[in-house]
This record gives C-alpha cells, sequence and structure tokens, in this order.
C-alpha cells in the first residue's frame, strides 16, 4: 500500500494466493454486504478540524480524496501484493501511465536507462522521443546477447527495463541473472509482468525492485476497463507515491473495483488460457502454412529450458509467421470468423493481431526486425472458448488465405 491508506484486512498466513484474492476484501459497511461496494466518490469526510489536520499529515490514517486513496483501490492493490509477494502498491490510469510514473518518479536529468530492445511499442516510444526532452538516455539491449548488458551500464545507470516474455515475439530474459546483475550495479529493475501474470511468474523472486502490469489484460480478462498497476516494497513505493499523487494518473474507484472482481478467477482464467495456448501452439508446428511458431513451453522455443525454469506454465500467448509475408497475414486475418481483430490481448475472447502493421507499425522496419517483429508474424491472444473451435477458425484462415 501507499501513504495514508489503511490495510484494512489481514491475509491469513496459511491461505494460498488463490483463496486470498477471494477472501480478502475490505470491511463492509453497516449493511453487511457480500461482495465490495463501490465507492464513487470524489472525497472524503473528517469529523472535525483536528482529524482532517491529522490525516493530512499523515499522523492518522484514513481518506481524503481519491486522487489519493480509496477503498476499491486499497482493495486491488492490496490482493495484487498479495499475488506478486510485495508490500506495497500504486493503482494507475493505464498501463503505460505505470510505466510512465515509474520512469519519471524515479529519474531526474541526466540519468540513464538500460533497457530491453524487445518492449512495447508504447514503451519505446516514451524512451526515444518523449525522456531525452528531459536529459534522460537509455541504451537498448539484445535479449539474444545477454553478454552484452554489463557493458551497456553507466555511471548514470539508474533503471533497468524489461518484460518477459516480450511482445509480441515471446522471447525471455533469465531474470535470476538479470536480478544479480542490477543488485550488483545498484540499479532499480523493473519488470513488464503482463503476458505471465503473477499466476505464472513472480518477477520480485528474481530481486526485481519494481513489477507492472497493465490491468487491462489478463487482470480484467474481458476487455472491459483501463488499468495500471506498479507494486513494491515500501521504499521504493515511497519515492513514487509523491510523484503518482501530485501528478494525478489515478485510477477510477469503479475500474478498481471491477479488476478486484476478475482477480478472484483469474488462476482458473490464466490455467484456461495456457492450456489452450499450448494445444493451439502444437497444433500450428504441424501447419504447412506456417514457417515457425513460438511458444514459451513449446520444445521448440529457443529458450525453453529457461521458460519451464522461470514460468509455471508457457501463457496464454502464441506467435507464428505466416508463409507469404505482410499480404498473406493481411488475407489470412480477413478470413478469420470467431477470432476478433483488435488490439487489446487477455480477453476471454481469442484475439488475432498483425503487429507489423497495428501494434508496433510505429517502429521501422529495421526496428521491428530487431525484435523478431517480421512481416508474417500473427500473436494470438488465446481466450476461453473451446480450443477446438479456436483452432477450427484458425485452420480455415489459413486454408483461404493460401
Amino acid at each position: 500500500m501507499s501513504g495514508n491508506e489503511k490495510r484494512e484486512v489481514e491475509v491469513n498466513d496459511t491461505w494460498h494466493s488463490e483463496t486470498a484474492v477471494i477472501r480478502y476484501q475490505i470491511p463492509a459497511s453497516p449493511h453487511r454486504e457480500h461482495a465490495t461496494s463501490i465507492y464513487m466518490s470524489s472525497s472524503f469526510t473528517f469529523d472535525n478540524a483536528e482529524q482532517a489536520r491529522a490525516t493530512f499529515a499523515n499522523e492518522q490514517e484514513g481518506y481524503i480524496y481519491s486522487r489519493y486513496g480509496n477503498p476499491n483501490i486499497t482493495e486491488f492493490i492490496e490482493k495484487m501484493c498479495v499475488l506478486e509477494g510485495t508490500e506495497s502498491g500504486l493503482a494507475l490510469a493505464s498501463g503505460m501511465s505505470a510505466v510512465f510514473s515509474a520512469v519519471a518518479g524515479l529519474l531526474n536529468s541526466g540519468d540513464h536507462i538500460l533497457a530491453s530492445r524487445s518492449l512495447f511499442s508504447s514503451t519505446h516510444q516514451v524512451l526515444t522521443r518523449i525522456l531525452p526532452r528531459w536529459g534522460i538516455s537509455h541504451s537498448y539491449a539484445e535479449i539474444a546477447r545477454p553478454e552484452s548488458w554489463p557493458g551497456l551500464v553507466k555511471p548514470n545507470t539508474r533503471l533497468c527495463l524489461v518484460e518477459t516474455p516480450s511482445n509480441p515475439a515471446l522471447d525471455l530474459i533469465d531474470l535470476a541473472w538479470l536480478g544479480e546483475l542490477c543488485r550488483a550495479q545498484d540499479i532499480v529493475l523493473l519488470v513488464d509482468n503482463v503476458f505471465a501474470t503473477p499466476i505464472l511468474q513472480n518477477p520480485k523472486h528474481y530481486g526485481a525492485d519494481l513489477i507492472m502490469h497493465s490491468a487491462t489484460k489478463y487482470i480484467d480478462g474481458q476487455g472491459r476497463g483501463i488499468g495500471g498497476i506498479l507494486l513494491g516494497n515500501e521504499p521504493i513505493m515511497e519515492e513514487l507515491t509523491y510523484f503518482v499523487r501530485h501528478t494525478g494518473p489515478s485510477l477510477s474507484p469503479f475500474n478498481a473495483w471491477m479488476f478486484s472482481r476478475s482477480l478472484e478467477t483469474l488462476p482458473l482464467r490464466m490455467q484456461r488460457h495456457c492450456q489452450s495456448a499450448q494445444e493451439l501452439a502444437g497444433w500450428l508446428e504441424e501447419s504447412t502454412a506456417v514457417s515457425w511458431v513460438k511458444y514459451p513451453h513449446l520444445p521448440s522455443h529457443p529458450q525453453y529450458d529457461l521458460a519451464k525454469r522461470q514460468m509455471k506454465l508457457g501463457g496464454g500467448m502464441v506467435a507464428f509467421e505466416i508463409k507469404g509475408g505482410l499480404e498473406q497475414g493481411r488475407r489470412f486475418l480477413d478470413a478469420l470468423q470467431l477470432c476478433s481483430l483488435t488490439a487489446n490481448l487477455g480477453d476471454s475472447r481469442t484475439i488475432a493481431t498483425h503487429p507489423a502493421s497495428t501494434t508496433h507499425s510505429s517502429l521501422s522496419e529495421e526496428e521491428r526486425q530487431a525484435v523478431g517483429i517480421t512481416p508474417g508474424l500473427v500473436r494470438i491472444s488465446t481466450g476461453l472458448e473451446s480450443v477446438g473451435d479456436i483452432i477450427a477458425d484458425i485452420a480455415r484462415a489459413l486454408d483461404i488465405s493460401k
């Protein structure tokens, strides 16, 4: 948690995380509702002037203003802390507001970021076009060449930014190795854990100082709302809280309530996503219309051993290359009937995306090639439908697009 938000219900230490995210909730009102209410209030009242003064001075716990804290936001943060094993967190308006708040809240002009080259397109834009305005520089490191990373560290490197598995090529970074490197160099390690979720991977166990999520994705799981979260231990979160409170990228109470409810089914949903993705990836490897398939728990993945060690299951995302390149990829998407064409992922509905022409189209061809985004690459976010229906739709589209 952060600031003057109050831990109102303690989680039983004997509970598994799947139980904790269901049973943890803030106290009921006098009406004794079983499900948490939505606290759609911009501000909170005080009994007297002294209580107001003490609360503003952090001498007394309590809510002041929903930009600072809100009961629904507290519940969402607390559940995510249980899942990621952290002490504190900040709920934010989107995944990208989480990325930007972490960077802008920690760094000063003249600081340097070491970043994996395989990053989400908007994160790439922040690093290359926005942060240089304020004198914050970066160096890109190649996932395939970990031996080059130590040489990219500079005296002014303060932050290391990575996502694993990467979007969209599903490359992995050895978090245990990277955690040791960052500790030795006194660098803050920020891990984007969106694709794995805390159900499959806990970066803190490997030395991450900060974990971020776009709650829009698997945490929501139904494509309903936008949100983000930053998680870490108290000292670093206190540093970020000042920035976030005064710049205002706060999450709405309604979205916090919605995400908190969704967390109750996240373990079950991820199990189904992973089972279907594994089956789809295995089927795609047998297709003559496909050049290659990448899925972390597929033995053909170049980092299969790392994936088995670092991730409990392989995740819900599958990447593959359609023979015929860009135009063949577009014909494939046009032929789909069940799968949705949209920019989101982690939905209950299966989503097909062509990164080269959509999510990563702002990158140059050279930049896309550097992170494995080939012209025919298709990214599938495997949903919760029958995997037989998913495969049948993809098979029909591959056949039609030949």
